[in-house]
C-alpha cells in the first residue's frame, strides 16, 4: 500500500511537498477506510481538491513521471519538468520519493536529478522499520557505481554478480538501477537481492495513473464474455443509456482508421518495451483513447489481436460505436476497472475523477468502490472539484487534502485535518466559503466601453 509520495522541484511544487496516507490517531470515524500493517494504519483513500492550475494535476503526474522515469529514463521532455518560477532551480535537484509497503515490508524508494541536464545524482532503496529506523538496501551517488547496504549479505556467487551489474551501470546518467536490476534479469526464490524485484514491481505494477484525456488498464475484464456480461450489468445502474456490451475483432488497419496513425504507433511501441522489459511471451493492455476503446493483446511472432467495444442502447436493433457515447459514458469506461479488478493492493491514481459525469454518479461510483473493496487493500487517490462529495459521511477528515498555489506561485499540499472541525460541519460550505483556502481568487476587471 502507499504510504506517502513526496516530491520537490517539480513542476509547480519548489519546496519539499508530501501527501501521506497515514491515518490521524485522534478520528475515530469511518473506521473501515483504514488498514493496520504492523503497528501502522494506513488511508484507503485521498481526496484532494484545489483551484484549476493549483498543481493537482502535476500531482498525479508526479506518480506517472515516477513510473516513465523507470521504465524508460529521464525522458528528453523532462529537461523542463523542474520548478521554473526561480531561475536556480534548473540547476536544483529534483527530489521523488514513494514510501509504499510490499505485504508486511515498509520500503522508501526515491532519485534525485537534476532535470534539465538529463543527469541522475543520487538514488536509492530503504527498508523502514516500525520504530523509526531505516535498513539501506542500496545507494547509488553521481557517477559511482551503486552499492548495497551493510544489511544486505550476500552469498560470494551474488555478490559477484552484482558487482558485475552496479560496475556495467556507471555512466548512465538518465537510467534508473533499479529498473536496471529488473531488466531480463532472474533471481533466485530466496535471493537476498529480492528486494530489487519487489520493489519495482510494485510501483510498476500496482500504480495506476488514469487521467482525464486517456485511460490504460492491463484489466482482464473485456477479455471474456462473464467479465462483459458483468460490467454490462453495473453500467446500467449508472443510468447511462447503455444496456449491453460487447467486443469486435478488428485488424491493426481498422484500428488506424479509428484514431490518428500516431497514437497507434505509440500504443504498439508501449506495449514491445513492457515485453522487452519483462520478458514475458505475451501482454495485453485495455486502451482508451479520444475516439476508440481497445483491448490490445500481443504474442510473440504472431499478429496481434484486437477488439474494440460494441455497445447496445435499450431495445434497438442498431450497435453503437464507443465514439458515439456521451463524454460521460466514456469516462465511466476509464473507471470502471476499478470496480471491478481484484488486483491486490492496487493503487489508483485518477486525475479530475469527476470529468463530464453528473455529481449523482460520482457519489455512486465512489459508494460502489468502496462497498466492492471493503477491508481489501485497495487505496484511491484522486482529484477533483465536485464539492458535494466533501461529506464527512463519505470521507474522513485526514482523507481530505487540498494544494493551493503561494505568493511565489508554488503548490503547496496540505489536508483538511489540520483544521479542527466539528463532526457536524458542513464541509463543503466552509470550502466554497474559503476557510480552507484552495479556491480561485479573482481579481477586479473593468471592461472599457467606448465613447
Amino acid at each position: 500500500m502507499l504510504v506517502k509520495v513526496s516530491i520537490e522541484n517539480y513542476k509547480s511544487f519548489d519546496k519539499r511537498e508530501e501527501l501521506s496516507m497515514i491515518s490521524s490517531s485522534k478520528m475515530q470515524g469511518n473506521k473501515s477506510h483504514r488498514v493496520k500493517i504492523k503497528q501502522t494504519q494506513l488511508l484507503k483513500n485521498a481526496i484532494v481538491y484545489g483551484a484549476n492550475a493549483s498543481g493537482k494535476s502535476n500531482l498525479v503526474s508526479a506518480f506517472a513521471f515516477i513510473k516513465n522515469a523507470l521504465m524508460e529514463g529521464l525522458s528528453v521532455s523532462s529537461v523542463n519538468d523542474f520548478c521554473r518560477n526561480k531561475q536556480e532551480n534548473k540547476t536544483r535537484e529534483s527530489i521523488f520519493e514513494l514510501q509504499f509497503t510490499v505485504g508486511d515490508t515498509f520500503y522508501a524508494y526515491g532519485f534525485s536529478a537534476i532535470l534539465s541536464q538529463r543527469k541522475i545524482t543520487e538514488e536509492w532503496l530503504y527498508e523502514l522499520m516500525q520504530d523509526g529506523s531505516s535498513h539501506q538496501l542500496f545507494i547509488r551517488k553521481g557517477g559511482n557505481p551503486p552499492t548495497l547496504g551493510d544489511s544486505v549479505k550476500l552469498s560470494a556467487a551474488e555478490k559477484s554478480r552484482f558487482t558485475v551489474y552496479s560496475d556495467d551501470f556507471v555512466g548512465r546518467d538518465t537510467q534508473l538501477f533499479l529498473m536496471e536490476m529488473n531488466r531480463g534479469k532472474k533471481y533466485a526464490e530466496n535471493s537476498k537481492l529480492g528486494f530489487f524485484t519487489e520493489a519495482f514491481g510494485w510501483i510498476m505494477n500496482n500504480i495506476i495513473v488514469i487521467n482525464p484525456n486517456i485511460g490504460i488498464s492491463n484489466t482482464e475484464a473485456y477479455y471474456n464474455d462473464e467479465s462483459l456480461d458483468n460490467i454490462s450489468r453495473l453500467i446500467q445502474t449508472f443510468d447511462t443509456g447503455v444496456t449491453e456490451i460487447k467486443t469486435r475483432k478488428i485488424t491493426v488497419e481498422e484500428m488506424g482508421k479509428m484514431i490518428p496513425a500516431e497514437v497507434v504507433q505509440s500504443i504498439f511501441a508501449h506495449l514491445k518495451a513492457q515485453m522487452q522489459m519483462t520478458n514475458l511471451p505475451s501482454i495485453q493492455m485495455t486502451w482508451r483513447v479520444e475516439g476508440g476503446f481497445f483491448n490490445i493483446r500481443i504474442r510473440e511472432n504472431s499478429e496481434p489481436e484486437i477488439t474494440t467495444l460494441v455497445l447496445k442502447h435499450g431495445k434497438s436493433v442498431f450497435d453503437f460505436n464507443f465514439s458515439e457515447e456521451s463524454d460521460g459514458t466514456k469516462r465511466l469506461f476509464d473507471l470502471i476497472d476499478m470496480l471491478l479488478t481484484d488486483r491486490p493492493d492496487a493503487v489508483f491514481v485518477v486525475d479530475e475523477l469527476e470529468r463530464s459525469l453528473h455529481p449523482k454518479l460520482t457519489e455512486h461510483f465512489l459508494v460502489l468502490f468502496m462497498e466492492a473493496h471493503e477491508g481489501i487493500r485497495m487505496q484511491l487517490v484522486f482529484t477533483t472539484h465536485e464539492d458535494t462529495i466533501m461529506d464527512q459521511s463519505l470521507f474522513r477528515r485526514d482523507e481530505i487534502w487540498f494544494v493551493e498555489r503561494d505568493a511565489d506561485n508554488a503548490s503547496k499540499i496540505y489536508s483538511l485535518d489540520r483544521f479542527k472541525e466539528r463532526y457536524d460541519k458542513k464541509l463543503s460550505k466552509a470550502y466554497l466559503e474559503g476557510r480552507y483556502g484552495a479556491i480561485p481568487v479573482f481579481r477586479q476587471f473593468s471592461f472599457r466601453k467606448g465613447e
